[in-house]
């Protein structure tokens, strides 16, 4: 099958992400589509979660360009296996599992050629339990206060960019993207209590890291 769709991807798919998130069923019929070959099922498909998956690299490269590249290879990973696709995740899951390979791979490339990772998400860190996307926002802060909150934005990237990628990962998945712990585990392809694991000592260590902030 020749399957072709033009798709661009920009930052402002991080917001739209979450406005379409949860809003589509993903019934027997469909799946079987996708399974077959359909190519406009596939395009559905990607118009379905592309913002998703973006936002989701984004995140985890801070980098438009390296996000889009990463989308497109996620969408085509998931037109090859998708005859794979037993059903026991939602579709949104299974395409985050391919994401992280794909983000995992690249990572391992750059490392190769020493190229430096930077990590961006606008929040902060409190105690260990308290979630990235926790911060609290109030209009009516001063110029001081939100230069402040621009250097802890500064040290939680350099904190992530320190994190081994396995908690940077189960942090960006679960406290981020707002999955639960089963599709955090679901998405990692690992068990509940490693995923609870890998969350805490992330939020852990990101404690650490920023204490003076």
């Amino acid at each position: 099958m020749v399957f072709s769709k033009s798709v661009t991807f920009g930052e402002e798919d991080l917001g739209r992400a979450a406005s379409v998130r949860g809003s589509f069923s993903e019934d027997a019929a469909f799946i079987e589509n996708l399974r077959s070959g359909d190519a406009e099922a596939f395009g559905t498909l990607i118009d379905r979660y592309s913002g998703d998956i973006f936002a989701l690299l984004y995140r985890l490269t801070a980098n438009a360009e390296d996000a889009h590249d990463l989308t497109q290879d996620t969408f085509l990973s998931a037109l090859r296996f998708i005859g794979k696709f037993r059903g026991d995740s939602e579709l949104r899951t299974w395409l985050f599992r391919i994401a992280i390979n794909e983000s995992r791979n690249r990572f391992r490339w750059w490392k190769r050629r020493r190229r430096s990772l930077t990590i961006s998400i606008d929040a902060t860190i409190g105690e260990s339990e308290t979630t990235i996307a926790d911060m609290l926002t109030d209009n009516s802060r001063s110029p001081e206060d939100a230069a402040l909150d621009r250097e802890r934005e500064y040290a939680l990237k350099a904190a992530l960019l320190d994190l081994p990628e396995i908690f940077r990962e189960a942090v960006v998945l679960c406290d981020v993207e707002g999955l639960s712990y089963e599709e955090t585990a679901a998405a990692l392809d690992v068990g509940i209590g490693t995923v609870k694991s890998r969350i805490s000592r992330g939020r852990e260590a990101l404690r650490r890291k920023l204490k003076d902030f």
